[in-house]
């Protein structure tokens, strides 16, 4: 009987070892090379427009103004496009779902037509009163960030089943904005956040249709100013580029942390993610 048990006594199986996803070589060579062609002209220009630049940027003429304008086209735009884009883009998938393709044609105009043709048509019919105050130069940045901001909330929109979350809001009795506000809105933060940001990079780096207009916003600002201090106006240009970067990675890292407080995973931005419960303000 001793023999019997010992025979039939379970084996100890050895738990798999993981395997190691493989990283070929040609993926480093390939990002080597686009770290060395993006990073190579960065170091040149810090490297031509010297640390001390940095110091005295601040005190140039013209640039606080014309940062602080561009910070308010920046904040004008922002609000308009998403009181504007936010209500309609949820409309057309709830109740029109037939011109989401239509949508997606005329919000592809503003990249088609050349910025000096939009901002020339613009100004030959607006009116005079409009043309001396920044809001004409903010309502154009509208509509030229019209696209970016439609894709980022339609790839949001299209990560939920926003039917059902829209049906189950008024069963309880919400009205369409209580909807909006505390169900739609807080599903599709990192989209609203996406299209921030691109609204915020494009307002900051828009040159061709504020010099038309005649406003000296900060892109503006650094062209004019290469003229008398080339190492200043670089300086300015890779300031600007920090900043932005800093808010993309700052951007990034709260919204992940906030998706995976709520279930979710990483984020990225300009990409919507399906995410995997749903959240909702009580």
């Amino acid at each position: 009987m001793a023999a019997i048990a010992t025979e039939h006594a379970p084996v100890p199986v050895a738990a798999p070892r993981r395997q190691r996803r493989s990283f070929p070589v040609w993926r480093w060579v390939v990002l080597l090379i686009a770290g060395v062609y993006f990073l190579l002209p960065l170091y040149a220009a810090l490297r031509f427009a010297g640390l001390s630049a940095f110091g005295t940027v601040f005190k140039q003429p013209g640039f606080g103004a014309a940062l602080w304008l561009s910070a308010r086209l920046a904040a004008m735009t922002w609000v308009i496009t998403l009181v504007l884009m936010v209500p309609t883009t949820v409309y057309v998938h709830l109740r029109l779902p037939g011109l989401r393709r239509v949508m997606e044609v005329i919000t592809i105009l503003p990249i088609v037509i050349p910025p000096v043709v939009l901002i020339i048509g613009v100004l030959q019919v607006s009116p005079g009163s409009l043309k001396s105050t920044p809001w004409l130069l903010g309502l154009v940045y509208v509509i030229l960030s019209m696209p970016f901001a439609y894709r980022s909330i339609d790839a949001g929109l299209r990560a939920l089943d926003l039917k059902t979350l829209t049906e189950a809001s008024n069963s309880l009795g919400a009205g369409w904005l209580t909807t909006l506000w505390r169900v739609i809105l807080p599903n599709i933060r990192t989209a609203l956040l996406s299209a921030t940001v691109l609204i915020i990079a494009l307002v900051l780096g828009e040159f061709t249709m504020a010099s038309l207009d005649l406003y000296v916003t900060f892109p503006v600002w650094i062209v004019q100013f290469d003229q008398l201090n080339a190492q200043m106006s670089e300086a300015a240009s890779l300031l600007a580029l920090f900043v932005t970067w800093l808010l993309l990675m700052a951007i990034t890292t709260i919204a992940t942390r906030q998706n995976r407080r709520k279930g979710g995973g990483e984020v990225t931005l300009f990409s919507a993610a399906t995410t995997t419960q749903t959240i909702g303000e009580s």
